[in-house]
């Protein structure tokens, strides 16, 4: 039975076993018996494979449209995985508006490999065809970017990838599978952090690979790089995530119409200049998003009159939380610039409109109103000790 979205998250590819459980058991087991010589149950060793970890890699290959996925530590472990397919001499077109922690394991750690690693503004389709060479392994995209909303043209960027045999690769980390499915738009690799919507309760650190064909050499290098590295998510993780995809629909859904609501009202405030929304109709590539997703998420930035109101509003908030991270039904008030992008070189922030007033807003399950009243407070205080000073 080929399942829609709210039905393959609630029921994945759970197997019942003799018992009748609707969940699937948490296997603590490191190792596994052997019937006999050369024989095997399909487990030998847990960092090989693990029953409850194996079901939740067949849910996230389901829900992202492919056919393999594999469950790792974190977000970061991931996207490190897709570093190690290249080698000396390659080189990947990386955005310009991205996660501060993927600049820095480009910058610090793998360029130090030989590896030529090139920003680009990725709305401008032509420049990346432009920009890409002989010598393109991958072409990373984040869509919407992180922190600014920047919207890339998927189907577009696979087609030029593909062009030059090079991998697209995409961090869909901020729409989920439930709104966006990068392999169905011509994506080679989907890279989730899982530690965000996919989890939603700000209690498990973990992240998703996902290829569209398990038998393709690409799944089999990462199967080996997997293997070799053990980078796999733990049986209690992994049981934990599978109880979080079952509400990702319903939370994702609610936290999206929430997300909208405040866009649009934050527009009205006398503090805030810039509001950065893709599902705002005048968002540059509203219609573009439209067009390659379900919905729009649940991330807002917005930029306030100042630095000093935006730094001054953290110490305001009472419903709303200032941390880092995103996705979990609470709402979190994070400020880019001296958290999740701080070490992003000058050159880079400077060209993405990144800067000291912005915040990014990760929207939760709360009621709207009470979020809308505890910013409205926590601005206005700021901006009254910004005016007496």
């Amino acid at each position: 039975m080929l399942m829609k979205d709210f039905s393959a998250e609630v029921h994945g590819c759970h197997n019942y076993d003799a018992t009748g459980a609707l969940t699937t058991p948490i296997y603590l087991s490191a190792t596994f018996r052997h019937p006999a010589f050369r024989e095997s149950t399909g487990y030998d060793y847990g960092r090989v494979a693990n029953p409850t970890r194996c079901d939740l890699e067949r849910a996230i290959a389901l829900l992202e449209g492919g056919g393999r996925a594999w469950a790792l530590s974190s977000g970061m472990a991931a996207i490190n995985l897709v570093f190690a397919l290249c080698k000396a001499g390659d080189h990947v077109l990386l955005p310009e508006d991205l996660y501060g922690g993927t600049v820095r394991l480009a910058n610090d750690i793998y360029s130090r490999y030989g590896i030529d690693f090139e920003y680009v503004d990725q709305r401008d389709t032509p420049l990346v065809r432009a920009k890409t060479r002989q010598e393109t392994k991958l072409i990373f995209i984040e869509n919407p970017s992180n922190p600014m909303m920047f919207v890339t043209d998927i189907r577009a960027l696979a087609q030029i990838a593909h062009e030059k045999d090079a991998l697209l690769v995409a961090d869909n980390t901020f729409l989920s599978p439930h709104f966006q499915k990068p392999l169905t738009l011509g994506a080679d690799i989907v890279v989730e952090s899982g530690t965000k919507y996919l989890c939603g309760h700000n209690d498990v650190i973990c992240g998703f690979l996902a290829v569209k064909d398990a038998n393709s050499d690409l799944a089999k290098e990462i199967e080996l790089l997997v293997k070799s590295e053990g980078p796999n998510l733990s049986p209690m993780d992994a049981w934990l995530m599978l109880r979080s995809l079952k509400t990702l629909g319903v939370r994702v859904e609610r936290q999206a119409e929430n997300a909208l609501a405040l866009a649009e009202w934050l527009r009205t405030l006398p503090e805030v200049t810039d509001v950065y929304y893709a599902g705002l109709s005048d968002h540059p590539q509203y219609a573009l998003q439209r067009s390659q997703s379900t919905g729009f998420g649940a991330m807002i930035s917005f930029k306030v009159k100042t630095p000093a109101i935006a730094q001054n509003v953290l110490a305001h908030l009472k419903l709303i939380a200032f941390a880092e991270s995103l996705g979990g039904v609470e709402s979190l008030l994070t400020y880019p610039l001296v958290q999740t992008h701080a070490e992003m070189p000058h050159y880079l922030i400077s060209r993405t409109g990144l800067d000291g007033r912005l915040l990014r807003l990760s929207v939760g399950l709360e009621d709207v109103d009470d979020l809308k009243e505890d910013l409205e407070q926590a601005l206005s205080k700021a901006s009254t000790e910004v005016q007496s000073t």
